[in-house]
C-alpha cells in the first residue's frame, strides 16, 4: 500500500459502532482509499484491522454501499504489475454529504 497511515492517525478514526446514531448523510469520513475506479472511504475502524464505511468498486454507483471492508485486504490488492491502493495524502476530514463521489452514489 502506498502511503500506509500510521498507527497514530488511524487511532483518530471512531471505533467501529460509535457513530451509529450519526445519519449516514452526516457520517465523517476520516481517510479516503483508492485505486482505478476504485474507492473506500473509512468512518469507524475497530483499531486492529475491520474498517466501516463506503466502498465504490470499479466506478459502479449503482452498487456502492456502506459496509465493512478489512485493512490487510486493501493493502494486498496489486493490479498491473505492482500498482497498489493508496492512501489520499490530500484528504480533508468531512462529512460524506460533502465528499462528491459518494454523493454520486446516494443522495
Amino acid at each position: 500500500m502506498w502511503n500506509e497511515p500510521t498507527k497514530e492517525q488511524l487511532s483518530t478514526v471512531p471505533k467501529l459502532y460509535e457513530t451509529e446514531h450519526v445519519p449516514l448523510h452526516e457520517t465523517i469520513i476520516y481517510f479516503h482509499f483508492f485505486i482505478g475506479g476504485c474507492d473506500w472511504y473509512v468512518a469507524e475502524f475497530d483499531g486492529e484491522d475491520l474498517f466501516w464505511g463506503f466502498a465504490i468498486l470499479n466506478d459502479d454507483f449503482f452498487n456502492a454501499e456502506w459496509g465493512y471492508f478489512q485493512f490487510s485486504e486493501l493493502k494486498k490488492i496489486k493490479v498491473w504489475g505492482g500498482i497498489e491502493v493508496d492512501c489520499d495524502l490530500h484528504w480533508k476530514v468531512r462529512k460524506s454529504c460533502e465528499v462528491e463521489r459518494i454523493v454520486a452514489c446516494h443522495f
